[in-house]
């Protein structure tokens, strides 16, 4: 077998109908082996015959889609230097399109033996125990597919795990459960337009791995936080097989939801890889060339430098590393039609030393003509010195806001602080985003989130109870803001359940009639538990999976009305900041907070941790035009928030309307049935203890001709 000279670009193993060109970056190799593999598991190696700016590269006539590859690298073995080269290790193509298998955890993954870590090169050969590269055809049938391109203030983002969404799924095929082709199944998308969601995030879909000491435990990374492949959908996804179908199966999921109106956000883990720290195995980065693609201790380079706590961080300042990442993300743009990306542990990303938020990464991405259009949202933190950014990221950028999750917690749950901060927060947070151009969508609002209690949780207990994980409850957050009612977990008390009841309820309609991106974590809708685990990320069973048989199904339909009720009304999803004052043309300002008696709100009050206030939203001043230029106009609102453990009495502002009419109220949600409650100016009305409601002005009566 011969290779022929082929290109160094682009990188990876790219067929083009006749054979297939192979292409692999390492500065510290002195040789570089292609490696095939038979179906039996029988190895060919081949020597690249040429090397051009480091990338080493042959073309391979009459290769093709599902054949199975590798490489190995000769070159130099010096830990203490930063230099792991070891050819005895078969290494995945880190631009490999599918990959094939799962580790299995043996000494022989790793560059040394488990007795003598600071010992000699481990020489067993790894390729009976770790995944392959997979070749890939680039054809699909996409026919018309088009992005849905969802607005950012119309969006409402769904986050939720492939595999725990549709495992137990009732109306799923048995043989499509814990898969793409389940996610796109009609009972699927059924449920999910239904609830009337414009997007879901998807729980990491690059290949990921699953560490050595969770198998040792008996678990798995259910999450995925544990990538090794960053253009490759995770194989154990797929229903139809890992040498190739897995990427059909993968579009075929995007093309559908698309056509269902549901854009597709991934979320993505650029900041690690899953080899861990200096003692973690050898699996493509390490070998290929350990000192560009990972951040070494300066000094002491045997050792990484972590800030993301799994070990290691990509040397994201490193060209070729910069150049890995955007081409990733430009090929889950270009071909595999995802609409965004959430970026997991974003500051990681810009560090260089310190954080730099003009790094080279996000120059990269404004400049670039693909990623520069599609969702960017930042988790706005990472474990390293000063890692909490949350308001700090560029324009083009919307942000998980950690602090809207915080205030809204503490206003519901616990001993809320200034009622400034509350306000902020549900009005769209411009105290973080406004000074940098942005605007209320760059406030990813969310209440719960996969990493951490789920709602029903949030609301049962007072404590984390992660036993299961393994790790004697130390792992997980412990100040998680939440309140159990009275009684730690499950309970036959209906006054403790009618709390909790009440307390979702209140939760997800601040999160829904919030200014910003809502996000709902999957399941919360209707009261999914995971038995007060907090950090269910290894947890590939049924706490984790979602049980369909049990639902609240009252919270459910309450959650169904929300979404539409926010959909129905531009004026809760603002393109633009608030302005507190007379937008011109109109004499009303466009916003107005009060306290409970009717009268605005004063300085000493946003101060004071207050638990009831009334915000007014003029829907006639939004300040805003569609996409043909016309005025955007919407019906008023008056929003009464009672976080008080006693019903308050309200009155209705005098100035602001005269005819309200009660649309929305969390306590006792409206009976379709119901005949509508009316209040005028002046009016006092009692608001339920732990309560919202919301009243609609009436358009005043038209005297025109009278």
């Amino acid at each position: 077998m011969k290779l022929w000279p082929g290109m160094p670009y682009p990188l990876g193993a790219t067929y083009d109908g006749m054979g297939v060109n192979f292409s692999v970056f390492s500065e510290a190799a002195e040789r570089v082996e292609l490696c095939l593999f038979e179906d039996d598991g029988s190895e060919t190696r081949v020597d690249f015959p040429e090397v051009h700016a480091f990338c080493w590269h042959g073309y391979l006539p009459n290769c093709g889609p599902a054949q199975r590859y590798g490489f190995r690298v000769y070159g130099p073995y010096d830990p203490d230097a930063g230099l792991r080269c070891n050819p005895s290790k078969l290494l995945l193509d880190p631009y490999a399109k599918a990959v094939d298998g799962q580790v299995h955890w043996n000494e022989a993954v790793f560059n040394y033996r488990f007795n003598d870590p600071d010992g000699a090169m481990n020489q067993a050969n790894s390729a009976p125990y770790v995944p392959k590269s997979v070749v890939t055809s680039p054809f699909f049938g996409w026919d018309n597919d088009r992005p849905p391109r969802i607005p950012r203030d119309k969006t409402v983002i769904y986050e939720v795990h492939v595999k725990g969404f549709t495992k137990q799924h009732p109306g799923i095929p048995e043989e499509l459960r814990g898969t793409y082709a389940g996610l796109a199944h009609p009972a699927a998308l059924e449920y999910l337009t239904s609830l009337s969601v414009t997007a879901v995030e998807l729980l990491p879909v690059h290949q990921f791995i699953h560490d050595s000491h969770l198998h040792d435990k008996g678990l798995r990374n259910y999450w995925g936080y544990n990538s090794i492949g960053f253009m490759a959908p995770h194989n154990e996804y797929s229903s139809a097989g890992q040498i190739g179908q897995q990427v059909s199966e993968f579009k075929q999921m995007v093309k559908t939801l698309h056509e269902a109106g549901i854009e597709v956000i991934l979320d993505v883990v650029y900041n690690h890889t899953a080899e861990g720290n200096h003692l973690g195995p050898t699996l493509s980065f390490r070998g290929l060339d350990n000192s560009a693609y990972y951040r070494l201790v300066e000094g002491s380079p045997r050792y990484y430098f972590d800030t993301t706590g799994t070990g290691n961080s990509l040397s994201v300042g490193h060209p070729y590393v910069l150049q890995l990442i955007m081409d990733s993300l430009r090929y889950w743009v270009t071909e595999m039609h995802v609409d965004g990306f959430r970026f997991d542990l974003a500051v990681s990303l810009a560090r260089v030393q310190d954080v730099n938020r003009l790094s080279a990464f996000f120059d990269l991405i404004h400049q670039d003509p693909v990623v520069s259009q599609v969702k960017l949202i930042a988790e706005p933190w990472d474990l390293g010195q000063g890692g909490y950014h949350v308001g700090n990221f560029p324009p083009l950028w919307s942000e998980w806001n950690g602090k809207y999750r915080d205030t809204v917690r503490e206003f519901w749950l616990g001993e809320s602080g200034p009622l400034a901060d509350f306000a902020y927060r549900v009005m769209g947070s411009s105290d973080l985003y406004e000074a940098t151009g942005r605007r209320p969508s760059a406030s990813v609002n969310f209440i719960t989130a996969h990493d951490g209690f789920t709602l029903a949780d949030l609301t049962s207990y007072n404590e984390k109870h992660n036993e299961a994980n393994g790790e004697g409850n130390a792992d997980g957050e412990s100040h998680n803001r939440s309140w159990n009612c009275g009684v730690e977990g499950p309970t036959d008390d209906p006054e403790i359940q009618a709390c909790r009841d009440h307390l979702r309820r209140n939760l997800l309609t601040t999160l829904l009639l919030s200014q910003g991106i809502p996000m709902i974590l999957a399941g919360d809708e209707f009261g999914r538990s995971q038995q007060g685990n907090n950090n269910a990320y290894c947890q590939d069973n049924e706490i984790s999976w979602f049980n369909w048989e049990v639902q609240d199904t009252d919270l459910l339909e309450f959650t169904r009305r929300l979404v539409k009720f926010r959909n129905q009304h531009p004026v809760l999803r603002r393109p633009n900041f608030f302005q507190g004052r007379p937008v011109i043309g109109h004499d009303l300002s466009d916003l107005a907070w009060f306290c409970s008696d009717g009268v605005e709100m004063e300085e000493d009050d946003w101060q004071a941790g207050l638990k009831t206030v009334a915000v007014f939203l003029n829907g006639s001043a939004i300040g805003a035009t569609d996409q043909r230029g016309v005025p955007i106009i919407d019906d008023s609102f008056l929003m009464c928030f009672n976080a008080y453990v006693k019903p308050v009495e309200f009155t209705i502002p005098p100035n602001f309307g005269d005819i309200w009419t009660k649309v929305l109220d969390s306590f006792e949600p409206l009976a379709d049935d119901a005949a509508p409650e009316t209040m005028k100016a002046g009016d006092r009305v009692l608001i339920p203890a732990r309560s919202i409601v919301v009243f609609q002005l009436e358009p005043a009566p038209d005297t025109e001709g009278d």
